[in-house]
């Protein structure tokens, strides 16, 4: 793995984000909030440059959370199998978007976490709740790190 991108490093600046993650392939993407809860996510087929806006299908997607709200040991939650057409979207616009789980917009913020929308959700937990909305993050997630890499 190669760090690509840093928001630290770099700006939290989507403009920035695609200049040096578009057309690179494979990424992880590992990122912390402000009250230090880490998470993320993989695609094997990354970001493409262009004024493109579009769903891209990838069944080998997952969302991950290493840090979270409910102090939950580390897992894995893949892209679900009815919305592995919607596992990643291209959007020249904004940051990384997953799904409808995770959306970034232009100063890399999220808007909107609906964990559980396109990927799978840890067991006890029901899609559409609140619980689901705030595992990753909590509830007014800032992000002070987003941290991209090419594989």
């Amino acid at each position: 793995m190669k760090l690509g991108f840093s928001a630290k490093r770099d700006g939290f600046d989507y403009k920035k984000w695609h200049n040096i993650c578009d057309d690179k392939g494979k990424t992880l993407i590992i990122i912390q909030t402000k009250d230090n809860f880490i998470f993320g996510g993989f695609t094997q087929f990354g970001w493409i440059s262009g004024k493109e806006d579009r769903w891209t299908a990838d069944s080998k997607a997952f969302l991950f959370s290493i840090k979270n709200p409910k102090n939950d040991r580390p897992q894995k939650f893949p892209v679900r199998k009815s919305s592995q057409q919607h596992a990643i979207r291209y959007a020249y616009d904004r940051g990384p978007i997953f799904g409808g789980d995770i959306k970034l917009v232009q100063n890399l913020q999220p808007y909107g976490m609906f964990f559980g929308n396109s990927y799978t959700l840890p067991k006890g937990i029901s899609s559409g709740t609140e619980e689901a909305f705030d595992y990753l993050a909590g509830s007014s997630p800032k992000i002070t790190e987003l941290e991209t890499f090419f594989i």
